[in-house]
């Protein structure tokens, strides 16, 4: 996202306070015990918005590692581990989502020294 200061000069807002507030939003633990459904919902909104950053060319190494954890917990039965993984994995997806489409229009606005 970009501003124009108060000297007239483009600011561009990092992405990084966005990423991070959606991470702590979705780390926040669930109230009930998440069932295996929860977890497949959780998991498929998680690689749907994983795959649309793979189209977009800005997937996350991170966004794998919280799939992978999520799958793995599920494998184990742990179901409210496994959706706050893939909640995780969701937010990670999302973020990079928009950086990527953050990104496509930035360079622009960078001043040229």
């Amino acid at each position: 996202m970009t501003l124009i200061g108060p000297n007239g000069k483009v600011m561009r807002l990092s992405n990084i306070p966005l990423a991070l507030l959606l991470l702590i939003a979705s780390s926040t633990p669930l109230l009930a015990a998440g069932s295996e459904a929860d977890f497949r919902t959780a998991y498929a909104a998680a690689e749907t918005a994983n795959q649309e950053a793979g189209r977009l060319r800005n997937q996350w190494t991170t966004t794998a590692a919280a799939l992978a954890e999520a799958k793995k917990a599920a494998e184990a039965g742990d179901f409210d581990r496994a959706i706050a993984a893939s909640k995780q994995a969701e937010a990670l997806a999302k973020a990079s989502i928009f950086q990527a489409n953050n990104e496509k229009e930035a360079w622009k606005a960078l001043e040229i020294r």
